[in-house]
């Protein structure tokens, strides 16, 4: 096992994987940007140390000065948690070379699912369904014009490589195809550094459904079921719950056994999520991998006893998966709501000192957050401040149990979108699990 691992992130996440090595007993180092001193990953670190200014460029993602405080700690690996460098090949083939262990995948399996146009190759081979789509990344828009004519309006245009919706457009007619694919190009090359797009059959108003795996680097994968992350904005999630409302338990055990399949032809190790969408008729169809932690981790936690990062750890360690599949039962529900320093309907920015806090408690009641009383939201980051997760017997309990933390959630100085999750909570057709991924446009309009 580590005897000290650095954390290559900062806010909730970077506190997330302390508590977790410290149960393990592993010495922590936090390291962060010159305005993020006060933060509580730093203080609650073994140790920190400061790799440069405020913008991400220059701390958290500059990779010479994360190396170097690898070094000067003594440091034997690095948890790169969500974002920044968690999907960085090129990082962590470095930290190998370096002599430190990257706590993810290898580098070799973050190219591969991480390019998608791969990933959909890779995964066809196993049997996984895909959309009907492009196989190579589309050139120019007189290629991108009979693709999409020959799939049939409406189509999507996708980054090969990176996430979060950018480099992302929605095509419903050959008029608004020229100005879009231009777009996601140039929104992948300023957003990944790469301008490669491809194009497939844009699956109209789905669920979007993601199953958890954990494997070992010892060839054993197992899932953990799946999440229903349905509740977005922008193709940025804001509510994730498990298990998903409307899966069978046989289709829950062929998605996840899909998503097995899939890790394993490729290698994988470490914990990766395999992201489907769920159309209508409950047709499931690939979309892509993470190859990372998931924020919404917490709702498979609470829902399997699993602790993913302590997994995650033990796995980059070399140690083989404690459980097998059959160990793996789902509980009761499980449903999470990211709290953002935004305001609630117009999703504006909205940084500053937070001037009262109070979290919620309670039976089956998680707040995983890095913030506190007096504590400044910086603008130059994420805007999401904590993540909220109830756990109960049932869904209608859980629906339940989040309005009331919600009620009693209090952080002051600052607008938050609290208020919006309220909302959700008290929307019938939300209760009666009866939405997709354009809930939220109509709830809004």
């Amino acid at each position: 096992m580590f005897h000290k691992i650095l954390i290559a992130n900062r806010g909730e996440i970077a506190l997330r994987i302390i508590r977790a090595c410290k149960e393990l007993g592993i010495k922590t180092v936090a390291v962060h940007s010159n305005v993020d001193s006060e933060s509580l990953h730093v203080k609650l670190a073994d140790e920190s140390i400061c790799i440069g200014p405020a913008p991400s460029i220059d701390s958290y993602l500059n990779i010479p000065a994360i190396i170097s405080a690898a070094e000067v700690t003594d440091a034997d690996a690095i948890h790169p948690g969500y974002g920044f460098l968690a999907e960085n090949a090129e990082f962590a083939e470095i930290c190998g070379n370096c002599g430190i262990t990257f706590i993810g995948p290898s580098p070799e399996n973050m190219r591969l699912m991480g390019d998608k146009i791969q990933a959909r190759q890779t995964v066809t081979k196993v049997g996984v369904p895909i959309l009907p789509g492009t196989k190579e990344a589309v050139e120019n828009i007189e290629q991108a014009k009979m693709v999409a004519a020959d799939i049939g309006y409406p189509v999507i245009i996708k980054a090969t490589a990176g996430g979060g919706g950018r480099g992302m457009k929605i095509v419903h007619s050959p008029a608004s195809l020229p100005n879009a694919f231009a777009a996601a190009r140039s929104e992948a090359k300023a957003g990944f550094g790469n301008p490669e797009v491809y194009i497939e059959k844009f699956c109209e108003n789905p669920r979007h459904v993601e199953v958890q795996i954990l494997a070992d680097k010892h060839g054993n994968v197992i899932h953990l079921g799946e999440r229903d992350c349905s509740i977005q904005r922008r193709h940025q999630k804001l509510i994730e719950e498990a298990p998903c409302p409307v899966l069978s338990p046989e289709l829950r055990k062929e998605m996840g056994e899909c998503a097995v399949a899939a890790a394993k032809s490729v290698g994988y190790s470490s914990v990766g999520t395999m992201e489907f969408l769920l159309d209508a008729d409950h047709n499931y169809y690939f979309m892509e991998m993470n190859t990372r932690v998931q924020v919404e981790h917490p709702v498979t936690e609470m829902v399997t006893g699993v602790d993913i990062i302590r997994e995650q750890i033990r796995s980059a360690a070399g140690l083989k998966l404690r459980y097998k599949q059959s160990d793996i039962v789902i509980s009761g529900h499980s449903i999470e709501c990211r709290i953002n320093a935004e305001h609630p309907f117009k999703f504006t920015p909205s940084p500053g000192k937070i001037d009262g806090y109070h979290p919620p408690g309670g039976l089956g009641v998680r707040v995983d957050s890095a913030v506190y009383d007096q504590y400044t939201v910086l603008p130059h980051y994420d805007s999401m401040v904590a993540k909220l997760i109830v756990h109960a017997d049932s869904r209608q309990e859980a629906v339940q149990r989040m309005a009331r933390a919600l009620d009693e959630y209090i952080i002051g100085g600052i607008r938050t979108s609290i208020m919006l999750h309220q909302r959700i909570m008290g929307n019938k057709d939300f209760c009666e699990g009866n939405f997709d991924t354009s809930f939220l446009e109509k709830l809004i309009l």
